[in-house]
C-alpha cells in the first residue's frame, strides 16, 4: 500500500460506484475493483487517453468530459456486472435472438449494447427532464397563467421528478448497495486528500458527502437551466425543447467548471455550490460495510500518481 504524507490537498480523483465494484479516474490511467462472487477483489486498470485540446477549453470541456466520463461509466457498469457473477445462470438458456447477436457481432456486441444503451439513457433523460416538464408548465399555463414565472415552475418540477426518481430507485435492493460502494468511493477520496494512510478504519472515519460528486453536477445543471432557459421561447413545447437541447452543452459546461471550484476550493461560495448537491447526497450515498470500503481503496492505490505533487488543483 502507498503511504500518504499527512498533508492535506484536493485531488483530482474522481471514482463512480458500480454493481459490487467501483472505478476510480486518476490523472494518466483508471481502474476498476469488483469484489467477485468468491470474495476476491478483481482490480483492472488502463491508460487513459492524452487529453484533446477540446478538453482543457473552459466551459467545452464540460459537455467533453461529460460525454467521455458517461461512456467510460456505462462500460465499467456492464463489465462489473459480469465480474460480480450478476450474469452467471447455469439454467439460463439464450434466446435465439441472443444467440444471433452474438454470432453476427462476436466480441463486438459489447460495444453495441453500450452504444445502444447510451442513446436509450440519453432519450430517456431527454423526455423525462426536457419535453415532459415543459408539457406539464404549458398544460398548467392553461389552467392557472403563471406568466414569467413559467421557467421556474419548470425547474421546479424538474428537480421534483429528479428526487422521486432517486427515491424510488434507492429503495431496490441492487441499487442500495450500488450507494453503499457510491458511499465508500467518497469516504477513500476524502481519506486520501486529508493525507491519510488507505486503511479501513481510517477510511471509515470520513465523510461520505463530496462536493466533486455527480449528483452535485446534476442539481447545479438543474438549477442553471432554470436561469439559461428563462430566455427560451414558450410559442411550442417542441421548438421550446429543441432549442433547450441546443443550449444543453452550455449548461453543463458552466456546471462542470463550478464543480471544479467547488473541489478545488472551500469558502462561503463554494459551500452555497456545493449545498444542494450535498443534501441529494443523503439518497444516492449510503455508509458502506469494510468490505465495501476495502474494494474502494483497491481501486483508489492503483490510480493513485508516483508523484503526489502531480495531483493537486
Amino acid at each position: 500500500m502507498k503511504e500518504n504524507n499527512k498533508t492535506a490537498h484536493k485531488s483530482k480523483i474522481g471514482g463512480q460506484a458500480l454493481i459490487e465494484g467501483i472505478m476510480m479516474r486518476g490523472l494518466d490511467k483508471a481502474s476498476m475493483a469488483v469484489r467477485k462472487p468468491d470474495g476476491e477483489i478483481d482490480v483492472e486498470t488502463w491508460e487513459l487517453k492524452k487529453p484533446s485540446v477540446f478538453n482543457k477549453i473552459p466551459v467545452v470541456r464540460g459537455t467533453v468530459n461529460f460525454i467521455q466520463s458517461m461512456t467510460m461509466g456505462y462500460k465499467c457498469l456492464s463489465k462489473s456486472a459480469e465480474k460480480a457473477g450478476l450474469d452467471d445462470d447455469e439454467n439460463y438458456e439464450p434466446s435465439k435472438f441472443e444467440k444471433w447477436l452474438d454470432d453476427k457481432f462476436g466480441d463486438k456486441l459489447m460495444g453495441m449494447v453500450t452504444i445502444v444503451g447510451t442513446v436509450l439513457g440519453v432519450i430517456g433523460s431527454f423526455l423525462l427532464f426536457m419535453f415532459l416538464p415543459s408539457l406539464i408548465v404549458k398544460g398548467i399555463d392553461m389552467f392557472i397563467p403563471i406568466g414569467g414565472f413559467k421557467a421556474l415552475v419548470e425547474g421546479i418540477i424538474k428537480i421534483i421528478i429528479f428526487v422521486i426518481y432517486l427515491s424510488l430507485v434507492a429503495k431496490m435492493k441492487e441499487i442500495r448497495r450500488v450507494y453503499e460502494y457510491h458511499g465508500a468511493e467518497h469516504k477513500t477520496i476524502f481519506c486520501y486528500e486529508n493525507g491519510l494512510p488507505l486503511t479501513v478504519e481510517n477510511v471509515r472515519k470520513q465523510s461520505r458527502f463530496h462536493p466533486r460528486c455527480g449528483t452535485s453536477f446534476i442539481i447545479i445543471v438543474l438549477i442553471l437551466s432554470i436561469m439559461i432557459f428563462s430566455v427560451v421561447t414558450w410559442s411550442s413545447v417542441l421548438t421550446r425543447t429543441l432549442i433547450k437541447l441546443a443550449l444543453l452543452p452550455l449548461v453543463v459546461g458552466i456546471a462542470y467548471e463550478l464543480i471544479k471550484i467547488a473541489g478545488r476550493y472551500d469558502n462561503w461560495l463554494t459551500r452555497i455550490i456545493s449545498y444542494p448537491g450535498i443534501k441529494l447526497q443523503n439518497l444516492t450515498t449510503r455508509e458502506p460495510d469494510d468490505s465495501q470500503i476495502e474494494v474502494a481503496i483497491a481501486a483508489m492505490e492503483a490510480v493513485i500518481p508516483e508523484n503526489k505533487a502531480d495531483d493537486q488543483w
